[in-house]
């Protein structure tokens, strides 16, 4: 016990020795650098874009997320009279943002090639973090909002790729409503699920990107986000559009909310399923796809249905790559544009 004792006095000693000696000193212990597994902490708020920043999602971890330099941040002036804004929360993961953000911008602008389309992100995280890391700037909603302004846009329209009348959206019909006297014209388009017909033509699709594993021994799982709000129900319903429609074989879960993963894994277990397919219902696959879904810690969708003794596969794509989804997005969009035109 007293050798025990006079080793903690030396090592006590010995830290206070070495504090002292490395107190405001060249050779001192340098700070850990921001590293591309975290977001870069974002200036005070009074540095801040009014847009408030939204709690991002996003964990890179070793994942590679490709080369920023591919993507078109859609942040330039010169917009004209007529700008459709099409709002996202947003992604670091810099080949799914072009493969699925970049996918839908891109066939909004095709389907109406009189409009100037033009980006914005809602998460100030991966706007913040995505410019330190890779020096590409994307607008937030105020930022894009104010840009439209200073380019004398007469008509705006705003396209969400949200998948939901939840938070975000809200969100953002409160802020643009802020904005109502600085066009001649502004409107809000509709989040992917909102109507019944929404739901069977999303049902539609997701059956068609994964038409290959229909061999009737594999399980279709798709995992979404989740939300606390109420329009989480959209999960339940779309399940039941799947079970309508005969698709059994086909689950519905989130990450963060219900059904979770041990109520999808109940309902593939009631089956006689021998592999299970994951893919994310999210517009992009980043973090959550990434890690959530296809990750090696045990608590990842992969890893609880592989200890349950499932053969398991991964598919990294988001829904805005799917040109069904795209094409939903534009037709959001057109009914938008349809209700100014009269």
């Amino acid at each position: 016990m007293k050798r025990k004792m006079l080793g903690m006095m030396l090592l006590a000693a010995l830290g206070l020795l070495l504090a002292a000696c490395g107190g405001g000193n060249a050779g001192a212990p340098a700070q850990p650098a921001a590293s591309a597994e975290k977001p870069a902490q974002s200036a005070p708020a009074a540095q801040q874009p009014a847009q408030a920043p939204a709690a991002a999602d996003e964990d890179e971890e070793d994942y590679t997320t490709g080369d920023a330099s591919l993507d078109d941040p859609r942040n330039q002036d010169g917009i004209g009279e007529k700008e459709l804004l099409v709002v996202s929360f947003g992604t670091s993961f810099n080949d799914s943002r072009r493969l699925t953000i970049g996918a839908v911008e891109s066939a909004l602008a095709k389907a109406f090639p009189d409009w100037s389309v033009r980006r914005a992100f809602t998460s100030q995280i991966i706007i913040d973090h995505v410019k330190s890391r890779d020096g590409e700037v994307i607008d937030n909603v105020t930022e894009a909002l104010e840009r439209a302004v200073a380019n004398g846009v007469k008509t705006l329209v705003v396209q969400p790729t949200h998948l939901m009348d939840g938070f975000e959206y809200n969100d953002l019909a409160n802020e643009l409503a802020q904005y109502a006297d600085a066009f001649e014209r502004i409107e809000l388009g509709a989040p992917l699920l909102t109507t019944d017909g929404d739901f069977s033509a999303v049902a539609d699709a997701l059956v068609a990107a994964t038409a290959q594993y229909d061999d009737g021994e594999t399980a279709v799982c798709f995992m979404g986000h989740g939300t606390e709000a109420a329009s989480n129900g959209v999960y339940e319903k779309m399940q039941s559009v799947l079970d309508a429609k005969g698709m059994k074989n086909y689950f519905i879960g989130t990450v963060e909310a219900e059904p979770s993963v041990e109520d999808v894994l109940a309902a593939v277990k009631a089956g006689s399923y021998k592999r299970v397919v994951l893919r994310p219902l999210m517009v992009v696959a980043g973090d959550h796809a990434n890690n959530d879904m296809a990750g090696d810690e045990e608590d990842s969708w992969k890893s609880v249905f592989e200890a349950a003794g499932y053969e398991v596969e991964c598919v990294i794509e988001g829904l805005g790559g799917i040109e069904a989804i795209q094409r939903m997005y534009v037709a959001h969009a057109q009914e938008t544009i349809g209700s100014i035109n009269g």
